[in-house]
C-alpha cells in the first residue's frame, strides 16, 4: 500500500471528509470538514470524490514526503506552500513524485489550510466517515492529531485535472479581517431583553484563544437576559433552559457575556440557552475566522438561508467546470 510520510505534524492536523452524518440522534456530532468548500474543491483539483478524506491543519500545516507520484491541491487559508524548498501557488493542481517534499507552512490570513491528495487519504471508515474526532479519539488516523513519523494509507490515484489547473480568482473565499456571519434567530432567543438582542446583533464580537474544532467563544458585548422564576430542571442561571438539541452553528451563552459558536464536534445537546443559529454556509467562514480577529453577525431568515446554499452549490459547479475544462 503507498504512503504518505508525515516528517512534521503541524499544528492540529487531522484527517477529515464530508462528515458523519446521520448520527446526531444518538449524540456523535458530524465531525468532518470545518470549511467544506476549500475542503470540496481541494479534492476536485486532485480528481478526488468530492468525500475523499483530506487534511485539515490549524494555523501551521504539516510536511509530507511522497512515495509515488500524485496530485496534491491546498486551500482554505492563506499559506505558503513549498515542494522540495521551492514555493507552489495554493488553489492549483500540483503534481508530485516519489521522496517530494511538500511543507504548508504557518497561515498569513484565515486559519485552517487544506490538503487533498490524489486517492485521498484511506483510513479505514468509522460509522461511515473517515473524519477524526479527537475528543472520543474515534475516526481519522488513531482518532488523533497527526504526528511526526505517522504513515498515512492511500488510496489508489485517480485520473487527475491537469498541472497547472487553478480555480479563478473570483471563485476563492474572501478571508476578511472582519467576519460577517449571517444567522437565523431562534430556539431560545426569548431569553433575551431586545435591548440584548440589539446587543448581541450589533457587536463586533473578538474571537477569543478559546476557538477550535468544538466552538468559538466571542467577547466584546453585553447580553441582558429577561429574569423569570427558572422552571424545574433549568437551574438557577438566567442563561440556563431546560435541556434542548444543539444545532451545529447555534450560538450558545453558557452564563455571562461570553457567547459560543458550536461547531463539527460539538456537543449535540444541553441546558443552555441558544439565541440563534449560524447558516450552514457561513461555518465555511467561521472556520477561517483566527484568535484575536473580529465576527459580526447579521440576522437573516431561513429562506435567505436556503438561498444561499443553492448559490454555493452554484459555485461548486463552476469551480467543478472550470477544473474540468482548464
Amino acid at each position: 500500500m503507498n504512503t504518505l510520510i508525515v516528517r512534521k505534524g503541524g499544528l492540529s492536523t487531522t484527517v477529515q471528509d464530508s462528515g458523519r452524518d446521520g448520527r446526531y440522534a444518538i449524540g456523535m456530532p458530524p465531525s468532518g470538514a470545518m470549511d467544506q468548500y476549500s475542503a470540496l474543491v481541494a479534492n476536485m483539483l486532485v480528481g478526488n470524490p468530492d468525500g475523499a478524506a483530506v487534511l485539515e491543519a490549524t494555523y501551521v500545516g504539516p510536511e509530507l514526503e511522497f512515495t509515488d507520484s500524485r496530485t496534491v491541491a491546498v486551500t482554505g487559508a492563506d499559506t505558503a506552500v513549498a515542494l522540495n524548498g521551492e514555493p507552489v501557488p495554493t488553489w492549483q493542481a500540483v503534481p508530485v513524485a516519489a521522496g517530494d517534499m511538500l511543507a504548508v507552512q504557518a497561515v498569513r490570513t484565515g486559519a485552517r489550510p487544506y490538503v487533498a491528495v490524489g486517492g485521498g487519504i484511506d483510513v479505514p471508515l468509522y460509522l461511515g466517515s473517515r473524519s477524526t474526532y479527537m475528543l472520543t479519539g474515534i475516526g481519522g488516523f488513531e482518532g488523533r492529531a497527526l504526528a511526526d513519523g505517522d504513515r498515512l494509507p492511500l488510496g489508489e490515484a485517480p485520473p487527475a485535472p491537469a498541472s497547472g489547473t487553478e480555480v479563478p480568482d473570483e471563485l476563492r473565499p474572501e478571508l476578511p479581517a472582519t467576519t460577517t456571519l449571517r444567522l437565523v434567530v431562534g430556539l431560545c432567543a426569548y431569553r433575551l431583553t431586545d435591548r440584548g438582542l440589539a446587543s448581541f446583533l450589533g457587536t463586533e464580537w473578538k474571537v477569543t484563544k478559546d476557538a477550535d474544532r468544538i466552538g468559538y467563544r466571542l467577547r466584546g458585548g453585553d447580553l441582558e437576559f429577561i429574569e423569570r422564576e427558572q422552571p424545574f430542571g433549568a437551574g438557577s442561571d438566567q442563561a440556563n433552559v431546560v435541556d434542548l438539541g444543539y444545532p451545529i452553528g447555534s450560538v450558545q451563552i453558557p452564563g455571562g457575556d461570553e457567547p459560543i459558536v458550536l461547531l463539527n464536534d460539538a456537543v449535540t445537546g444541553g441546558g443552555y440557552a441558544t439565541i440563534g443559529t449560524v447558516i450552514s454556509v457561513d461555518r465555511d467562514r467561521m472556520a477561517q475566522a483566527r484568535t484575536g480577529g473580529k465576527v459580526g453577525f447579521e440576522q437573516v431568515d431561513v429562506e435567505t438561508a436556503v438561498a444561499a446554499r443553492q448559490e454555493r452549490r452554484a459555485r461548486l459547479e463552476k469551480v467543478r467546470a472550470a477544473v474540468a475544462t482548464a
